[in-house]
Formats: structure tokens, C-alpha cells, sequence
């Protein structure tokens, strides 16, 4: 049974960081490529960062030199900083696993999704 569990979220201020992490097992971690997708109420579920097999990563626009995507293949894990925080930011934060080389930007190319963790962050 594949599970993915997302930690990290939580209150912060404005200019503030947080680093969430994505623990996986029951998948051979290795052979996905990684996303994280944020959902904040009212609105779609949207691309955050992705990194691919090959340690390639991808970034949406407004979160290019702010965050950064990384993956521990030892520790199944795929971590998200996020320095300067802002209060747009704020969203339920959810990782993600694709079964595919390249990192895709939309929802419906990955396979497997975590539960998600709040992120909020105050003006």
C-alpha cells in the first residue's frame, strides 16, 4: 500500500520559513518523480515545485527563488523549503508521486497523493 505523508505545516509570519517534508513507502521511490501542489480555499489545486528521478527540478513563477525542491532517495523522503513567506502563500500543501521521468506540472499526471498539511501564513 503506497501512503505518502506530508510534516512541516504550520503558522508562520510573513518573511517567515517553513520546510515541509513527504514520507513515502510502498513504492520504489527512486523510479517517481516528485511534486508539491497547494490548494488554498476557494481555488484549484495548483503546481508548487517538482523534481524528476534524474534530480531535475521545477518551479511555478511565483515561488522561483523562494523555494526550494529536494529528494532523499535513501530516506524516501522529498523535502519543500520555503524562505520569505507570504501571506498568498497560505494552503493546504500536498506532495505528490508520478511514475514517469519528467516532473509534470498538472494534477492529473500523478498517481499518488499525500493527505496534505496546512500552511498559513499572517500578515
Amino acid at each position: 500500500q503506497v501512503q505518502l505523508v506530508e510534516s512541516g505545516g504550520g503558522l508562520v509570519q510573513a518573511g517567515g520559513s517553513l520546510r515541509l517534508s513527504c514520507a513515502s513507502s510502498g513504492l520504489i521511490f527512486s523510479w517517481y518523480s516528485m511534486g508539491w501542489f497547494r490548494q488554498a480555499p476557494g481555488k484549484e489545486r495548483e503546481f508548487v515545485a517538482g523534481i524528476s528521478r534524474s534530480i531535475t527540478s521545477y518551479y511555478a513563477d511565483s515561488v522561483k527563488g523562494r523555494f526550494t525542491i529536494s529528494r532523499d532517495n535513501a530516506k524516501n523522503t522529498v523535502y519543500l523549503e520555503m524562505n520569505s513567506l507570504k501571506p498568498e502563500d497560505t494552503a493546504v500543501y500536498y506532495c505528490a508521486a508520478d511514475y514517469s521521468r519528467d516532473v509534470h506540472t498538472t494534477a492529473a499526471e500523478y498517481d499518488q497523493w499525500g493527505q496534505g498539511t496546512q500552511v498559513t501564513v499572517s500578515s
